[in-house]
């Protein structure tokens, strides 16, 4: 049950918000246990966002996960979702944030897990 949210203030076209999310739905395979079928992404672009007192292309990614998978699988992912902005968006990988929030409460359909 895990949650993407990228915020960049680079803009982001519909093709490349569904290129986002598809490599999402790949890349959250590094937590041992997720896929994209349970995964939801949102997409802000031109996003107001300002990273080292200036306004050049940058991303805040917040991870929200189910559990609490190693360290050694959120750096896996990291690593994936700067990729996957640098390539996408040319985002310098020294400009993007990802921030992880990890609980064992997860609501859906009426009920917790």
């Amino acid at each position: 049950m895990p949650f993407i949210n990228v915020k960049t203030n680079v803009n982001v076209t519909n093709e490349k918000t569904a290129d986002i999310k598809s490599a999402l739905g790949t890349a959250i395979t590094a937590i041992p246990g997720k896929s994209e079928g349970w995964l939801m992404v949102g997409v802000e672009g031109d996003y107001t966002l300002y990273f080292k007192g200036t306004d050049a292309p940058a991303a805040m990614v917040e991870v929200q996960i189910y559990g609490s998978p190693s360290g050694n699988a959120m750096s896996e992912l990291t690593n994936r979702i700067t990729g996957i902005l640098s390539e996408s968006l040319g985002i310098s990988s020294d400009r993007i944030y990802v921030s992880y929030m990890c609980t064992e409460n997860w609501g859906w359909n009426g009920s917790n897990f």
